[in-house]
C-alpha cells in the first residue's frame, strides 16, 4: 500500500484533493490506520483516480462523476463519453476563439474612429462583368454566419467550373443580398467568359455596369473587413453621396495566408 502522500504523487494530484474525494465517498482509501487515522491506498485505485480526473476535467460535476463510476461504466463506454465531451469542448474553444477575434476586430474599428484614411477612397466606373456564381443563405451579416457559408461556396464553385471545363477569366466577386427576415443571400461569383447553359450546375450572371462606385482596398482577412467598410461609409456620407444597390467585394489577391489578402470593396453611390 501507499501513504496518501505517495499516492497523491503517483496520481499527480494533491493530498487535499484526495481527502476531499474521500469525504465525498468518491475515492476512499483502501485502509485507514485506526490508531493514527493515516490513509493508505492501493495501486489498483489509480485506475479509478484517473477516471475521476478525466471526467472532472471534461466538465462533469463530482456528483456526475460518482454516478458514472458507481454504475460501473465499461471502458469502451467511458472512452465514448470522453470523446464526445472532448469534441464538445473543442467546438466551444473554436467558437470562443472566433468570438475573441471578432471582439479584437471591433476594438480595432473603434480605435480607428476619427482617424480613418478616407483619402484612400477612389470614385470610378465599373464595367459590366459576367460571372459564374453559386448562392446560399446565411443567418445574418455577422462574420460567424457569413464565413461558414461563403468559403464552402467558392470551393464548390471552382470544382463545378473545373468539371464543366470553364476557366475563370478574372477576379472573384462576392455580394450579399438582405432578406426581409434578416437573413442574407450570399452570392459567390468569379469572372468568366462562358455562355449560360442548361448543362451547367451553376449560374452565369451578367452584372450591370456601375456608373459611379466608391471603392477602397482592404488588406488582410475578411474577418477584419468591417473597419474598411466603415471607412468607405464615412467617405460616402461626407462627400454628399448615398449608397444604392449591393456592395461588391472583389478578390484581387487570395494567397493561403489570409492576412495577405487584397480585396477591393465597391459601393454603388449616387448624389443625395
Amino acid at each position: 500500500m501507499f501513504s496518501i502522500g505517495d499516492f497523491a504523487q503517483l496520481g499527480l494530484v494533491s493530498v487535499r484533493m484526495l481527502r476531499h474525494y474521500d469525504a465525498l465517498g468518491l475515492l476512499q482509501p483502501a485502509h485507514v490506520d485506526p490508531a493514527s487515522g493515516y490513509r493508505f491506498y492501493q495501486a489498483s485505485q489509480l485506475s479509478r483516480l484517473n477516471r475521476i480526473i478525466a471526467l472532472k476535467d471534461l466538465g462533469f460535476t463530482l456528483q456526475q462523476v460518482r454516478s458514472i463510476l458507481d454504475e460501473r461504466v465499461s471502458t469502451a463506454e467511458l472512452q465514448g463519453m470522453v470523446r464526445l465531451r472532448r469534441a464538445e469542448l473543442e467546438e466551444r474553444i473554436t467558437a470562443d476563439t472566433a468570438r475573441l477575434l471578432r471582439v479584437e476586430a471591433r476594438l480595432r474599428t473603434i480605435e480607428r474612429e476619427g482617424r480613418m484614411h478616407t483619402e484612400e477612397v477612389i470614385l470610378k466606373r465599373i464595367p459590366p462583368t459576367r460571372v459564374a456564381e453559386l448562392t446560399a443563405v446565411a443567418g445574418s451579416y455577422e462574420s460567424e454566419d457569413i464565413g461558414p457559408v461563403i468559403q464552402p461556396l467558392y470551393g464548390e464553385l471552382f470544382q463545378r467550373l473545373d468539371r464543366a471545363g470553364v476557366t475563370p477569366s478574372g477576379y472573384g466577386i462576392a455580394c450579399y443580398e438582405p432578406e426581409a427576415d434578416g437573413s442574407v443571400v450570399v452570392h459567390a461569383g468569379v469572372e468568366v467568359t462562358a455562355e449560360a447553359s442548361e448543362a451547367h450546375d451553376f449560374a452565369i450572371v451578367d452584372l450591370p455596369a456601375v456608373e459611379t462606385a466608391a471603392t477602397i482596398i482592404h488588406r488582410g482577412s475578411m474577418d477584419q473587413v468591417g473597419t474598411t467598410f466603415q471607412t468607405l461609409a464615412h467617405w460616402v456620407e461626407e462627400h454628399g453621396y448615398r449608397s444604392v444597390g449591393l456592395a461588391r467585394e472583389v478578390s484581387i489577391e487570395c494567397p493561403d495566408d489570409q492576412d495577405q489578402w487584397v480585396t477591393e470593396l465597391q459601393m454603388t453611390v449616387s448624389t443625395v
